[in-house]
């Protein structure tokens, strides 16, 4: 009867393992959701460094040179400077 017993907890471990495996807290599911959730926030993170280099990179040029901040001030608010005639052309 003893011989009997040791075998089948073995294999009942067995089984709860490998149901812990593929369905439990950590499973080969679950980890390749998280590596594809992974994945993704690399590449938005990525863009977000494109994205905060650039604008870096445009407040280094307005705290460095009046020129950003002149035609900065020409294209998106349409200043021009005294004695100048602005001229806008559409199609």
């Amino acid at each position: 009867m003893r011989s009997r017993i040791v075998p089948i907890v073995l294999v009942l471990l067995l089984l709860v393992l490998q149901w812990q495996l593929w369905t439990g807290r950590g499973s080969v599911r679950e980890v390749a959701q998280l590596q594809e959730k992974l994945a993704t926030q690399k590449d938005a993170n990525a863009k977000a460094a494109i994205v905060n280099e650039r604008l870096s990179s445009e407040v280094n040029d307005l705290k460095e040179g009046l020129e950003m901040v002149e035609e900065r001030a020409r294209q998106e608010l349409g200043m021009v400077k005294p004695n100048e005639v602005f001229v806008q052309i559409t199609r």
